[in-house]
């Protein structure tokens, strides 16, 4: 089971909630799109999920009736006792966290489960090496900070399906030359294959946003597509947010100071390309020359 619009909008009523604007909370009220988003998440009976943003738990139980074990994320402390009498008799645990400021690493580390107190994952922890997902509906305001974080901080996640609102899903799954592609675009690209995987209509959420849904599905990259010997992940972005800054200034312009007018012959890359010519690669070659 999990929750229709009636059982979402009785849920706030009976405790007194409104959805937060601030928190950026669209609580999706149709069975069938969450079923959709575990559907194309490849959750198995057995899989360690992680979930941000569970809200009220539709989702959640979606994930729980697909046999996944599922840790919860949820900031709202007045959601957090809601969501865990939902899903009271299921293989999930909540945990009460900020997203953006969890240790992601130390939270998914199978040793976690071994620790006296707090255990959040007593119920959830996968065999030692087993690869978690991430299936959420995110905050509009977070996600891409929040897909970039766990790229980063959280090998353990080896794909993510999230539902974002749609211009946000363009730029994470944009290839070069297309009007999306930016830098989000390179840096997931650095980590992940990104495509669009579904559209979702504002119907099915609660309160209902002015704007459309995408699902986008990443799957991690056995290694990064920039090998980190031949640049380091910090001076790569750099070159890549100081390309994109002035995306219609050429790159021998936008770059000015950032890269070595030589290393463009040196590598290959046009000196008069726009940012978003360069795939990963060349912006790897690029940032990592060096006299």
């Amino acid at each position: 089971m999990t929750l229709s619009r009636p059982q979402v909008q009785r849920l706030l009523a009976d405790h007194g909630l409104r959805p937060s604007r601030a928190l950026g909370q669209n609580f999706v009220a149709d069975p069938n799109t969450v079923r959709r988003i575990v559907r194309l998440a490849g959750v198995e009976p057995g899989d360690p999920v992680v979930e941000v943003g569970a809200g009220l738990g539709s989702l959640t139980l979606a994930l729980a009736d697909a046999g996944a074990r599922v840790l919860a994320v949820e900031v709202d402390r007045d959601l957090v006792p809601i969501l865990r009498h939902v899903v009271a008799d299921r293989p999930v645990t909540v945990v009460e966290a900020d997203a953006l400021r969890l240790d992601w690493a130390a939270l998914l580390s199978p040793a976690a489960s071994t620790e006296p107190e707090p255990a959040p994952l007593t119920s959830t922890s996968p065999a030692a090496g087993h690869p978690w997902s991430l299936v959420a509906n995110l905050p509009y305001n977070v996600a891409t900070p929040l897909v970039i974080r766990v790229l980063e901080q959280a090998p353990q996640v080896a794909s993510l399906l999230v539902m974002v609102q749609r211009e946000v899903g363009e730029r994470l799954a944009a290839l070069p030359r297309q009007p999306a592609y930016g830098a989000v675009s390179v840096t997931v690209a650095y980590w992940a294959r990104a495509s669009l995987v579904g559209r979702v209509s504002p119907e099915v959420f609660v309160p209902r946003p002015k704007v459309e849904s995408a699902l986008v599905r990443l799957d991690r990259l056995a290694e990064p597509a920039v090998p980190p010997a031949t640049v380091a992940y910090d001076r790569f972005r750099t070159v890549v947010r100081a390309g994109f800054a002035h995306r219609r200034k050429m790159l021998r312009r936008s770059l000015d100071g950032v890269v070595d007018p030589e290393a463009f012959a040196a590598v290959g890359v046009a000196p008069e390309a726009r940012a978003e010519e360069l795939d990963v690669e060349q912006w790897g070659r690029l940032a990592g020359w060096q006299r």
